[in-house]
């Protein structure tokens, strides 16, 4: 496939795992900013794992998207040649000065990455520096010798490796990047760490949204991980403490945070709690600001008379199944659901190509519970079509930011049961006092309480009930979310980063 490309473009959008790859609200937002600013023309940078990890785009290119690269940042590449080389003193000394400036939250971190940037540039610290220099392999043995609580010292080294190699395709990718005039970057991790490479390189803007906390969203993926060892035998092992390798993937990505919040020159969250987690990751406060997701009210406003005249029974997972979005508590609180009302169904209506494994087990609980029949796993669909049918839009996630898709729900006039996650409370119950009088758009539980969440599902589908939750989620959509009002907030930002 070909994809275009421009000797130069106005804005570079730097996005890691998302548009146009990956379905979801993170790259739905970006589909949306893209088209709201057709005078702006974007490059796209996008950052994958492996390239088969990846099928086809969910996403057609915008018009004004005029350049457009994918890089996988685990594909094999040619390595350099094994030479040996002793590595010069001046240049390994700036590397242990900037991880130890991790240790501290108000630090210099910002003064010693743009040097240790600069020194990549030049070429004094590249692949074969990490690879091959007696300097290299000094700083890892000793740093192994003074943290690792690990016996290994082979999967250390190799962990280390691991999460050095991206770094060197960062490098590539910045210094061939087309210029632009400002770079924008929706998470912190990889695309943070490239947006920090391009700011002190061409010194132009470097803008940073976030809508997870990329740090938290990572922390939770790595304590479910299988794939992180812990070599410490019954003797040496402390079963309240994390296992030293993954705690070390947790601070890496903290540091990568850390790293894009002292390069960025602004930086914007979807809501306060997020704003404040930032600050205390590293973010300095007077770059911070909130600016919520909105949504298109006239594509969701005709479907209200198209419902049907009572709540239908019907509860909707809309989104990817995954396990950060919990789907089996949502299948658990079916089977208490239909219990009670047997004419219930609940829907799942998100892709499933993300986590084989974890959709077929799933599915396999699907079946143990008895739900063949009323559980039903309906892929990928258009959510304009989903909402005209369904009771209640249902999230039962661990992590989420400021769903998109609760928003589109209040707009088609489809209240929401959520845990408590992120804005949730605040896009349910309201934020300010004004907000709050509109009344509750639904109900919040705890997380993985199936029982809560079923008993919940079962009040707001009374009608007594459900027809208020309604009408207070259509009135907070329309005066608080709507798109031209996210749309006003980020042209200035973008007006302020072109000048």
């Amino acid at each position: 496939m070909s994809f275009p490309v421009a000797e130069e473009a106005d804005i570079a959008l730097l996005l890691e795992g998302t548009f146009p790859y990956v379905s979801g609200g993170v790259s739905s937002w970006v589909n949306q900013i893209i088209k709201a600013y057709p005078e702006y023309r974007f490059a796209v940078v996008f950052l994958g794992s492996r390239l088969q990890d990846y099928g086809e785009m969910k996403y057609a290119l915008p018009d004004n998207i005029v350049h457009f690269e994918a890089h996988y940042l685990y594909d094999a590449h040619a390595k350099p040649p094994v030479l040996a080389e002793a590595g010069d003193p001046a240049v390994a000394e700036q590397v242990v000065l900037l991880h130890q400036s991790f240790g501290f939250v108000q630090d210099n971190t910002a003064c010693v990455f743009a040097q240790m940037a600069k020194l990549l540039k030049q070429g004094e610290i590249n692949e074969a520096f990490f690879l091959h220099s007696r300097q290299a392999w000094q700083f890892i043995t000793q740093s192994y010798q003074e943290y690792c609580t690990d016996p290994s010292f082979i999967d250390y080294f190799w962990t280390v490796r691991a999460m050095h190699e991206p770094i060197w395709a960062m490098e590539k990718i910045a210094a061939n990047l087309i210029p632009v005039r400002a770079y924008h970057t929706v998470s912190t991790g990889y695309a943070g760490l490239l947006g920090g490479l391009l700011k002190v390189r061409t010194g132009k803007p470097l803008i940073l949204s976030e809508h997870g906390i990329y740090t938290k969203e990572r922390k939770i993926d790595l304590y479910q991980s299988a794939w992180i060892r812990d070599n410490r035998n019954v003797f040496e092992k402390d079963p309240t403490e994390v296992s030293y390798f993954r705690e070390l993937w947790v601070r890496f990505y903290s540091s990568l945070g850390r790293l894009c919040y002292h390069q960025a020159d602004r930086i914007t969250a979807l809501y306060e709690a997020n704003r404040q987690r930032q600050i205390s990751d590293g973010a300095p406060a007077e770059l911070t600001r909130v600016i919520p997701n909105g949504i298109d009210l006239a594509r969701f406003q005709t479907l209200r008379a198209k419902r049907p005249g009572t709540p239908p029974p019907v509860l909707c997972l809309i989104g990817r199944v995954v396990s950060i979005k919990d789907v089996k508590t949502f299948i658990r609180m079916m089977r208490s659901v239909i219990n009670r009302m047997p004419d219930a169904e609940g829907w799942i209506a998100g892709p499933e190509d993300e986590d084989a494994g974890y959709v077929q087990e799933c599915r396999d609980l699907v079946i143990s519970l008895g739900l063949n029949e009323k559980v039903k796993f309906l892929g990928f669909q258009k959510v304009e079509v989903i909402l005209e049918k369904i009771g209640l839009v249902v999230l039962s996630s661990i992590s989420e930011a400021l769903p998109l898709v609760v928003l589109e729900g209040y707009a088609a006039g489809v209240p929401a049961l959520t845990t408590d996650v992120g804005a949730c409370s605040q896009l349910v119950y309201g934020l300010t006092p004004e907000d709050k009088a509109l009344g509750a758009a639904g109900a919040v539980v705890r997380i993985a309480d199936p029982q809560a969440m079923a008993a919940a599902a079962i009040e707001l589908l009374r009608p007594e009930n459900w027809f208020p939750a309604r009408d207070a989620a259509i009135a907070r959509v329309e005066r608080y979310y709507t798109e031209a009002q996210m749309f006003d907030e980020f042209r200035q930002i973008y007006e302020e980063a072109l000048v």
